[in-house]
This record gives structure tokens, sequence and C-alpha cells, in this order.
């Protein structure tokens, strides 16, 4: 492993103090993933996290997963790690924060950066595989860091204050609109419950009447309480009163009223019957006459 904090005497940086100070760098490589280390620094504690993922990501290429890419944008405020097509920022390494740089010099692929996590404050270190290009991206860093330094020595450390500052605003700014996202979806949620109640009501607040209910003869019960309909009239006439029975009513030894078939109502029984129980009441009332 080799330190890349310091500037070589044989290597010249490779990119503009412009491009690194006003802008940033991006580089691709493939993220092996982070890890805790005990050390802010070290050849020793890098190459054993080096070791740590590359056999992590061994056993996950055995299950058929793949080592995700990544886009690197190195600048004097930091290096950003983003998602290559969607540019979301999954890790935002202050360099103020970075404590410790290394390329493999056994495996040029392997690049490393070891940062203290602003949250938990544990020293995590970041590998990174990239075939053509991992000490170049060491470089880059170590200029980064270099510029730095020489605007906290003309700014009289009020620089990096100021840096501080940003990287909590844009902290927030990343918290803000995590929170507006899930409130935005909340209140898609509570729209499509609004439009499902709006549906299944009636118009005007109207309520559908229920239908009777009924007994197991689908037939409507009779209801004792319930007023008698009025009966239409016929060409403009009332019909005929129905004629008031004795309220003194004769029963049988049992409590039930006999039967006779001359005080039913008429039209109770068809025609051919009735005639003759009229002709039965004629001679009844004959016989009484003459008695």
């Amino acid at each position: 492993m080799n330190r890349a904090f310091s500037r070589k005497k044989d290597k010249t940086w490779m990119h503009t103090p412009e491009a690194l100070s006003k802008h940033y760098i991006p580089y691709n490589a493939k993220f092996l993933g982070s890890t805790e280390v005990e050390q802010p620094k070290g050849t020793e504690v890098v190459r054993d996290a080096v070791r740590k993922l590359k056999f992590a990501r061994h056993i996950k290429k055995s299950e058929g997963q793949k080592i995700p890419k990544v886009e690197l944008q190195i600048s004097i405020y930091g290096v950003k790690i983003l998602e290559p097509k969607t540019k979301e920022v999954q890790h935002n390494c202050q360099l103020h924060r970075i404590s410790f740089c290394a390329d493999d010099k056994t495996d040029k692929r392997i690049f490393t950066f070891i940062c203290k996590d602003s949250e938990s404050n544990k020293h995590l270190c970041y590998v990174f595989d990239s075939e053509k290009c991992a000490e170049e991206i060491t470089l880059t860093i170590g200029q980064a860091f270099d510029l730095a330094y020489r605007k906290f020595l003309e700014s009289g450390g009020k620089d990096v204050e100021t840096r501080k500052q940003i990287a909590g605003l844009q902290k927030r700014i990343q918290d803000l609109e995590a929170e507006n996202m899930e409130l935005k979806n909340k209140v898609q949620d509570l729209e499509s419950q609004l439009r499902v109640t709006q549906v299944s009501t009636s118009p005007g607040g109207s309520v559908t009447p229920k239908s009777p209910s009924t007994d197991i003869f689908d037939m409507i019960p009779f209801s004792p309480v319930s007023h008698p309909s009025s009966t239409p009239t016929r060409n403009g006439t009332q019909p005929p009163p129905i004629p008031s029975r004795s309220t003194e009513i004769k029963r049988d030894l049992f409590g039930a009223e006999p039967f006779d078939p001359f005080n039913c109502g008429a039209g109770d029984f068809p025609p051919d019957i009735q005639s003759k129980l009229d002709e039965m009441q004629r001679q009844r009332w004959r016989g009484s006459k003459w008695d």
C-alpha cells in the first residue's frame, strides 16, 4: 500500500486547480463496500479491510450478485459516491474527515480511503475496484487535499469552518427532501382513499333506501300496526262502507266464533256458491216470518 496524501517530487498533478476547486473530477469504479476499522490510518489497517471486503464479495459473487458500479466525484470539498444512472448520492465523504488514502501496489485495481462517519463517529474504510485508474484516483484525492490545505492557509482557517457549515446545510437539505417525499406519498394515499369514498357514496349525500326484510318464503311479513291503504274510488264514488258487526259475539265452548256463512262479506265465495247462499238466506227469512 502507498500513502497518497503528500505530493511526490517526481509526480505532477493531473488536473488544474480550478477543476477541483470550482467543479469536480468524475471517475467510474466498482464499489466493494465499506467496513469499520479501529484506526484512522495505516497500511495494515486498510490491507485487512480490503481482505475482508474481497472475501465478502467473493461469497456474494458465488450467489450470483454482481459488484455494483458507482461514480466518484472528487473535489476540494470531498468525495461523493453516486449511483451512475440516477445520480443519487449514496455517500458524501467530506474531505476534512478523510484521514488516509492509498492504492494497492500488488493489485493495481484496488484503492481505498478511510473516512470518519459524521453520525456514528466511527472510522470506515471504503474499498473500490478500478481496472485502469486506481492510482490516478488516489493521486486526484491527494491533489484535492493539497488545494484544500492551501486554501486553509490563505483563509486563516475560516474556509474549513465555512465548508463544515455548507456540508451541514447540504445534509439538512437532503433530510428535508426525504421528509418532503414521504409527506407527498402520504397525501397521495389520502387522496386515493377519498376518491374511493366519494365513488361509494351516492350523489348529494342521499342514502339508498333499504328494501323491506322478507321471510323465508320471500314474503313481506304482516304488521298489525301498519295502516291500511285507502281504497281507490271507482268513477268518482266511494265504495259502500263495511257493515259493522255486533259487539256481542257468541262463542262456542272453546272460545271460538261459530262459523256463519251468511255473515261473510260479499265476494268471499264464488258466484255459484254465493247464489245458493242467498237462496238459503231467503228461505230462512220466510220460515222465520211464518213462525
